[in-house]
């Protein structure tokens, strides 16, 4: 199984959508097909805040990860943030995340990206390994905060 990545693009919606529905069912976020339309077709369409990656073959994907940018004064230019990662269940456990995070900055080069930080639930310990894997490390002192507008 390849965690080839693939820069998702318009005639990758329905594809990429469907996985985003299964990845907020089980994550038990609440999202509408309306929502995940708006939040997911911008990014296939070239808006410069972000982007989506389908994991495995465009034509049958088994996963995929969405990148925001952003910019840091700390880390000296552009940075991103992974935004919503899936794989799906009964292709996980094969070092498919762990792959695709590791082609992820090889992906984004060009770009000029200076880091890349994500968000990780503290009771997961699976997915803190996987991301261990990957190269990212926690920053004790800060913790990510949200304020929904």
């Amino acid at each position: 199984m390849s965690a080839a990545l693939t820069l998702a693009k318009p005639e990758h919606l329905d594809k990429l959508t469907a996985l985003v529905e299964a990845f907020h069912a089980e994550a038990d976020i609440a999202s509408s097909p309306e929502m995940r339309a708006a939040g997911v077709a911008p990014l296939l369409d070239g808006v410069p805040h972000g982007c989506a990656y389908l994991i495995g073959p465009p034509r049958a994907p088994i996963g995929y990860i969405v990148i925001c940018f952003g910019w840091s004064v700390e880390f000296g230019g552009l940075d991103a943030i992974v935004d919503e990662l899936y794989i799906r269940p009964g292709v996980r456990g094969r070092g498919i995340a762990t792959e695709a995070l590791i082609a992820l900055p090889n992906a984004l080069s060009g770009a000029g990206l200076r880091a890349i930080h994500l968000e990780v639930d503290k009771d997961n310990a699976a997915a803190i390994k996987l991301y261990r894997r990957a190269g990212f490390a926690p920053r004790e002192k800060y913790m990510f905060m949200s304020r929904p507008l």
